[in-house]
């Protein structure tokens, strides 16, 4: 009952305002609508030169005034710095392999007998993923040229075909006699990425862009993991001759959430062998 009430109260309201619409007056524009004590007018860009034109008795108006819409105008290039969290990679990992093996360089690296082959990886199974707590993006040239930069963790997980175990002491590397289901090497480094960013089009939400630069990984995590029926699962932590840090060229191109990034490392995997890293895969950013 006092739903029904409260609608018939409002729909009488209603009704006495628009009685009370002076309807004397000429016709309003298609910019312009007279409810009750209230002007609205649409792009209305000078409100004091319609306060003057007012009719009589509304002079005490209220205006209200809405501008038309123009399309969608991206409002971050207003921003000197903006910033994007939590952002995810997944792509592939694998290395060029420069070692000349069998070498008086190389021997404190990998046992005699071990050669390039053995230590390929498994493309297909050899991954990076990379979780960048934030990136940044600071304007400068009209939001076209923008310095990039963040902090992230970038794990490598190499998938090794041969039986080959990674030891504590040179020769670092040796041909195992198990025959392994898995054979994985695991590193992780805390990252640093400083970036040139082109963006032709700031005013779009999901515009091409593009990235390059460098940058530099300190090395917090390592181990390797076999599994096999003679031994099992085992899990092995040490540093295995990795260098520790890594530098790298890097850069991505995308159109929206979704971009292809890459990098390939300037300083070597190992200290030992010349093996250097890059990555291939899909960035899932705002930007």
């Amino acid at each position: 009952m006092k739903r029904i009430l409260l609608a018939g109260i409002i729909m009488l309201s209603s009704l006495a305002t628009f009685a009370q619409t002076d309807t004397t007056t000429k016709p309003s524009t298609e910019d312009t609508v007279f409810v009750g004590n209230f002007i609205i007018i649409r792009n209305n860009k000078d409100r004091n030169t319609y306060n003057d034109s007012l009719p009589p008795g509304r002079e005490d108006y209220t205006i209200i005034n809405i501008p038309k819409r123009r399309g969608y105008v991206n409002p971050r290039p207003n921003r000197l710095i903006s910033t994007n969290y939590l952002i995810f990679d997944l792509g592939f990992a694998n290395y060029n392999d420069k070692t000349v093996y069998n070498s008086p360089d190389a021997a404190d690296f990998a046992d005699a007998g071990i050669n390039k082959k053995d230590l390929k990886l498994i493309t297909g199974k050899s991954s990076n993923v990379n979780i960048w707590l934030f990136m940044q993006k600071l304007n400068v040239t009209k939001h076209v040229v923008n310095l990039k930069y963040g902090l992230g963790l970038n794990m490598y997980n190499y998938r090794y075909n041969s039986n080959i175990s990674f030891q504590e002491q040179a020769p670092y590397v040796i041909m195992d006699t198990v025959d392994f289901s898995k054979n994985k090497l695991y590193a992780g480094y805390a990252t640093v990425p400083f970036m040139l960013n082109i963006n032709p089009f700031p005013h779009r939400r999901h515009g091409l862009n593009f990235s390059a630069g460098v940058s530099a990984g300190y090395r917090i995590f390592t181990h390797s993991k076999q599994i096999s029926d003679e031994r099992g699962k085992q899990k092995n932590h040490d540093a295995f001759d990795l260098n520790d840090w890594m530098f790298a060229y890097v850069a991505e191109v995308g159109l929206g959430p979704v971009r292809i990034y890459g990098s390939y490392s300037i300083n070597t995997l190992f200290e030992d062998a010349k093996q250097y890293p890059y990555t291939v895969g899909l960035r899932f950013s705002n930007w």
